[in-house]
Order: C-alpha cells, then structure tokens, then sequence
C-alpha cells in the first residue's frame, strides 16, 4: 500500500473527504517525525510504538571489493507491534 491508496483508505473508513484524510496523515507523520526528533517514544496502545535507537560505529566489509570500512554511529528508528496489530496478522 502506498501512501495515495493509505490517503483512499483513511478517507473511506473514517467518512473524511481524501483532502482532509490526507492533511491528517500529514499531521500525523509530521508530529511523528517531530516527536522522534527529539528522542520521545510514541505509543498507539495495542498498535505498536516507535522509538529511537542509538546504533554504535562499527568495521563493516565492501561486498564488491572487500576492503574493510568504517560505518558510522547513527539513530535508527525501532517500531515494535502491540498485541492487537500481532494477533490480528497473525
């Protein structure tokens, strides 16, 4: 599902024309992306929650010529599933 059909869908279930379903989901990744930003955990009871994880530096490999490189420390993104999403899928 791509963001457009994600836009049809939210304006299909909740009744909200696509203009303002996609405004919503706007806000939504907007105050996501914000909250990340600063560290914050976001949790959606029985969805999941997003969180921020610190990745440390680490030697890595070259595939194509096999020369040993550096890989520096980032922030990755975590998401973990709730029990209501996992049980659902599953």
């Amino acid at each position: 599902m791509n963001k457009a059909e994600l836009i049809d869908a939210i304006a299909a279930e909740s009744g909200l024309s696509k203009a303002d379903a996609k405004r919503a989901l706007d806000a939504f990744v907007g105050a996501t992306t914000s909250a990340l930003k600063k560290g914050d955990r976001i949790s959606l009871v029985g969805f999941g929650s997003f969180s921020v994880s610190r990745r440390n530096a680490r030697n890595g490999r070259n595939p194509l010529t096999g020369k040993e490189i550096q890989i520096a420390a980032k922030n990755t993104i975590r998401f973990k599933a709730g029990s209501e999403l996992s049980s659902s899928v599953n």
